[in-house]
């Protein structure tokens, strides 16, 4: 782990504004509530403000709107939680397991690997895979034949990348399965969660821009393209064929329904339901709210008329105004 750093030292390397000592050392970063003295915390938001009062962090960063909210040393600046996502990485330099193929990795014919790649034990790699400079592929991972996947892409244990999308026909005897023969294109600096499914596009390949980060066991069905820089929390769902622009965040357990279009700069809350296409950047919500049981049922109940209770009121109003 590097040496401490004086907050002076910090801020050549990052900017920012130091109001109080800068020649306070911190070594490691931490929360409000947990840090202790060497630690440099951050605040983000007002609601966090009585940590504030109570950390036993020797600096913290934080915005000019909460500057004057404490006396100990702090670092100044526009966006502290991404400031603070730097400090950490000062602190805490990434690493990545060493480049190589493991032994008990297995590869197919004609796979193409670039510089400094790093493929983990138990890792199979399809026929004519292609992994570009400096990717890294945890533990297990499987990626099937034909698949592409760019330079400094890191891919967590137990991801599957390739395996056939859901295509299937509908006969008198049951179902037909459509041969899923596109692939899966995966662009540089690409983030793939932990148990992650990324599956290949029936016929055109599936398509992960550049930049995207997908969080843990998120399915991404065949066909979907998901624009550059998009983020993605744990457990979405993304069905076959909807197109997701760039610079897009998809909240934990949200659901895009297949064949929809969703602009650039979309940002959907967690739980929700996109059941139509977005055509306006913004942020958009569908959840119902939880409640205690008996509340949430008798709610539910509400809702579920609220379509009769409309046509009631057109009707009173159509009276009134006949009168």
């Amino acid at each position: 782990m590097p040496g401490a750093m004086t907050l002076a030292e910090i801020a050549r390397r990052l900017g920012g504004r130091v109001a109080g000592d800068p020649t306070i050392r911190v070594h490691q970063v931490g929360s409000l509530e947990n840090a202790r003295p060497g630690d440099i915390s951050f605040l983000s938001s007002r609601r966090f403000k009585a940590r504030l009062a109570t950390t036993q962090a020797s600096a913290v960063i934080l915005s000019q709107e909460f500057e004057d909210l404490t006396p100990l040393p702090r670092i100044v600046c526009e966006a502290p939680y991404l400031y603070f996502a730097r400090v950490s990485q000062l602190f805490n330099p990434l690493t990545m397991q060493a480049a190589g193929v493991h032994p008990g990795a297995v590869l197919g014919e004609g796979v193409t690997l670039g510089e400094a790649v790093s493929i983990g034990a138990g890792c199979i790699i399809g026929d004519g895979v292609s992994i570009g400079e400096g990717t890294c592929l945890y533990p297990r991972v499987v990626v099937y034949p034909r698949c592409f996947i760019g330079k400094r892409t890191i891919v967590h244990s137990g991801a599957v990348i390739g395996a056939d999308g859901f295509g299937i026909a509908r006969d008198a005897s049951g179902w037909v399965k459509i041969p899923q023969i596109g692939g899966v294109r995966i662009g540089d600096d690409v983030e793939i969660g932990a148990n992650t499914t990324i599956d290949r596009g029936a016929i055109d390949d599936t398509v992960i821009e550049e930049g995207v980060k997908l969080d843990n066991q998120i399915q991404i069905g065949h066909n979907v393209r998901v624009g550059a820089h998009t983020a993605m929390a744990g457990c979405v769902a993304v069905a076959g064929s909807a197109d997701i622009g760039r610079d897009c965040t998809i909240g934990a357990a949200a659901v895009i329904l297949g064949h929809l279009q969703i602009v650039d700069g979309v940002h959907v809350s967690a739980g929700t339901v996109i059941s139509r296409s977005v055509r306006q950047p913004g942020t958009y919500t569908g959840m119902f709210p939880f409640d205690d049981n008996e509340s949430w049922a008798r709610n539910t109940a509400l809702v579920r008329h609220l379509a009769e209770l409309a046509d009631r009121v057109r009707e009173l109003e159509r009276k009134e105004n006949a009168k």
